[in-house]
């Protein structure tokens, strides 16, 4: 019998390219500011869920984001490498979530899926690197939880074992499941599209997307029903809107700070050791070194 997996993934701004426009006034990222991309370490739980489903046959991975309905890149990002399907909270009332907010409202979408074995999800996203959103995804369930993973090596019979990657060394240890795993950078990564499913799932939508592009929105998919991304609202997972968004968020930003980094000047040195010497004399006199 196959598992059923849902991973846990985030479509997030490249903090690669942040610029004086990246924040709002209130604290919040300026998404329409940066260019949004899979969350690095997402992929590598994707990865990982779409090993265990190579291994066991049978098994099904859903994708499931909270964003706004640009967010369903992720999913069909996902469907591309191998994912079979998946769901995309979006409504205002959710923007705005901090760790909190954003863990209450995964977890009522997950009740509402009800059936799974494992959930999946990076260990952290790079807007916020704060790795807290998987960990207290799995205490609202009430489920365990295995962190800093970088290998799944088995989940047979009830019990997955799980290779973790720790600041000073390795561990192994297993769970019972359902069970919560958040998977570290150093996991696999993950495998590229393949062009049949790109072929496959490239005109999967949501209906808001749909109506968006066509006059004509309502399309007949026919046997195609694959081809249709499931969207949910705070009212579709029977929330609380008072846990969600800036309202469910304690965190608070106070201020902001753009710092930007600029060479002064430079130095070239040769290989000569009267070079070497003068530039320790001088990192150790001004106290860089020593």
């Amino acid at each position: 019998m196959g598992l059923k997996i849902i991973v846990l993934a985030k479509q997030v701004p490249d903090t690669r390219n942040v610029g004086k426009d990246a924040m709002k006034a209130d604290g919040t990222v300026n998404r329409a500011a940066l260019p949004a991309i899979f969350n690095p370490e997402d992929l590598n739980a994707l990865e990982q869920a779409l090993r265990l489903k190579d291994k066991y046959k049978g098994s099904t991975v859903t994708v499931l984001t909270m964003g706004p309905s640009r967010a369903a890149d992720i999913i069909r990002e996902g469907l591309f490498r191998g994912a079979d399907n998946g769901f995309l909270l979006t409504d205002r009332a959710f923007a705005g979530s901090d760790t909190l907010a954003t863990s209450y409202a995964l977890s009522c979408a997950i009740r509402k899926i009800k059936d799974f074995d494992l959930i999946i999800a990076g260990r952290q996203a790079i807007d916020g690197d704060t790795a807290q959103v998987g960990p207290q995804v799995a205490e609202k369930l009430g489920l365990p939880q295995i962190t800093y993973a970088e290998e799944i090596i088995s989940a047979e019979k009830k019990k997955v074992v799980v290779k973790r990657r720790l600041e000073r060394g390795v561990e192994t240890v297993e769970s019972s499941f359902p069970a919560v795993i958040t998977v570290n950078g150093s996991a696999a990564s993950c495998r590229p599209r393949s062009a049949k499913l790109l072929m496959k799932f490239k005109h999967a939508r949501t209906l808001s997307e749909r109506q968006s592009q066509a006059d004509d929105y309502i399309q007949p998919t026919g046997n195609r029903a694959y081809l249709n991304i499931q969207e949910w609202s705070v009212n579709d997972v029977d929330s609380d809107p008072e846990q969600l968004g800036l309202k469910g968020s304690p965190t608070k930003v106070k201020t902001i700070e753009n710092v930007v980094f600029q060479a002064k000047e430079s130095k070239v040195l040769t290989a000569s050791n009267e070079d070497i010497e003068e530039l320790v004399k001088e990192l150790i006199l001004n106290h860089t070194i020593g």
